[in-house]
């Protein structure tokens, strides 16, 4: 029988018993953390050119950004941070009564964030998250995993449909990374190497034969609209592909590189911008066309970060602004310093 996300696997009383917490770093999903940080490896190479004015028309971007970075990424981060609000619900859920009181602030605090980092990058995502998860997570924690699940399917059918853009994708892939998290699935889902395997050969077929379609067939109004499956499509057969990858020798270095940078999303998704914002400026890349120092800038700028996040984690549980956020939720102060090298989520 289903349960509902803020109801799913409450594993004692004992848990209630202290007050609500960040949930310990051993119960974290590495697979998913690095995934996350490949994540925005590919959301940089968008927002420098985007903020900067640099993608006044599609057509004028380099065929590899247009078709293998563009709107390829920012699905991957829509599905996590909707496993992301569904594990804090669930773990919240053990700590607490009311823990739908808890995701609340957690969401308000991500918009006030997000608000303060549109002066900064306008069109970013953060404040249309917390928008989305008041509006559509909050109503869907009372309700069934497989409501979730089905509610997240027709509303990301409903945003291939409108055509509107990459975020009409957004509640129905965070409705379905809150099923994902009740249901469990996104704990299993990353040791099923058989399910990757076929998940990116589907992936790659619809990709394939929507690109077909887009660029020989169809006409501009379903092209758009066909456009928007292709990157879906792309977006989730690179998830796959990299928890797949996760399996191989190259799993461990993957993993050592990228996991930090994830556990970190939050402060390096906005510090990055601080940066290249600065730097972009600095350097000339408003309004130009100059590809070539955006991709050095944005390469250089995830170098920096995937050094010093790992360096961060060895003395600290959390980044510095997920410590901020984490306290804005659980409205005390939370230590951040950490003696024994452990982390929280």
């Amino acid at each position: 029988m289903s349960t509902s996300p803020g109801q799913g696997r409450i594993e004692s009383d004992q848990d209630r018993s202290n007050p609500p917490g960040p949930t310990p770093s051993a119960r974290r999903i590495a697979a998913l953390d690095a995934l996350r940080g490949f994540a925005l490896c590919g959301i940089i190479f968008i927002n420098i050119p985007q903020t900067l004015d640099m993608l006044p028309d599609l057509a004028a971007a380099p065929d590899g950004l247009r078709i293998f970075v563009l709107g390829r990424f920012y699905p991957i981060f829509y599905l996590l941070f909707g496993v992301g609000f569904g594990l804090f619900l669930r773990s919240a859920a053990r700590r607490t009564d009311r823990p739908r009181i808890l995701l609340l602030r957690r969401l308000v605090a991500l918009g006030a964030v997000g608000a303060l980092h549109h002066q900064l990058q306008p069109g970013e995502v953060l404040l249309p998250f917390a928008i989305t998860g008041l509006l559509v997570l909050l109503p869907l924690s009372f309700a069934s995993t497989r409501v979730t699940l089905v509610l997240g399917l027709v509303l990301t059918v409903a945003g291939l449909a409108a055509g509107v853009g990459g975020l009409a994708l957004l509640p129905g892939l965070f409705a379905m990374g809150f099923a994902m998290a009740a249901s469990g699935t996104a704990e299993r889902l990353p040791s099923r190497a058989g399910v990757l395997a076929s998940a990116v050969v589907v992936s790659a077929l619809v990709a394939c034969l929507s690109y077909w379609l887009v660029t020989s067939v169809v006409p501009a109004v379903v092209a758009q609209r066909l456009g928007l499956v292709f990157s879906l499509a792309m977006s989730l057969g690179y998830a796959a592909l990299f928890l797949l990858l996760l399996h191989t020798p190259l799993g461990s270095l993957l993993s050592g590189v990228l996991a930090p940078l994830g556990r970190l999303a939050l402060t390096n998704y906005l510090t990055a911008t601080v940066l290249f914002v600065v730097l972009g400026e600095l350097l000339g890349l408003r309004g130009s066309a100059d590809w070539g120092t955006a991709a050095l800038l944005g390469a250089g700028i995830l170098a920096v970060q995937a050094v010093w996040s790992p360096l961060w984690l060895r003395a600290f549980r959390y980044g510095p602004l997920e410590w901020v956020w984490r306290c804005s939720t659980y409205w005390r102060w939370l230590p951040i310093r950490d003696a024994a090298g452990g982390g929280h989520r």
